[in-house]
């Protein structure tokens, strides 16, 4: 994970570019287009647009053959940041142990956007050389600091936007899950 210096604070590179770096200004009030999300799992990408207009574009890892990322249309009405992870009751799992938030094993890594309850999300990985590749067991894994972008997006137009300085109290406390409901929920469509 990338640090970067605030006064005299060093804070995770992904609070810094939740604005800053990711190559969008977000918007505040109802004037902004109504956010959606499109995936692709033959190009393996997620894209985010507002109105007609691409607005971000990001590489992810979608499921393995045997682990397929469904495909369809979906609301995002959940987020939770500083997830824990418990190993699901799969062969694959057989023997993995349970991450507490911010254990740096925890595959979900700083935040996981939950498009098919219970067992369907977009959360980080530190396999970034896995994006571009069907790696998965059914989630869409991005950069984590990408998925942080794109979580702080979901909820700006999920009707609960967050100040900077609620996400940097959260992600100063990655020992403490915190859940977010929409109250808009944000389409995305996934196609094959």
């Amino acid at each position: 994970m990338k640090l970067t210096i605030i006064g005299t604070v060093i804070v995770p590179a992904l609070i810094v570019g939740l604005t800053a770096g990711a190559g969008f200004t977000p918007h505040r009030g109802t004037t902004a287009a109504p956010l959606r999300i499109e995936a692709s799992l033959s190009d393996r990408t997620l894209k985010l647009y507002e109105g007609d207009s691409v607005v971000a574009d990001f590489m992810v890892s979608v499921g393995k053959d045997a682990h397929p990322t469904p495909s369809g249309v979906f609301k995002i009405k959940k987020l939770v940041w500083n997830p824990k992870w418990t190993p699901p009751d799969e062969k694959w799992a057989k023997g993995k142990t349970a991450k507490e938030p911010g254990h740096p094993e925890n595959p979900m890594k700083t935040v996981k956007i939950f498009f098919r309850e219970p067992d369907y999300y977009i959360h980080g990985t530190d396999a970034v050389n896995s994006l571009g590749d069907a790696g998965s067991h059914g989630c869409l894994r991005m950069d984590s600091e990408d998925a942080a972008t794109v979580a702080k997006w979901v909820m700006e137009h999920g009707g609960e936007p967050r100040d900077e300085s609620w996400f940097m109290r959260i992600l100063h406390s990655r020992r403490q899950e915190k859940v977010v409901y929409l109250r808009q929920p944000v389409t995305i469509r996934i196609t094959a």
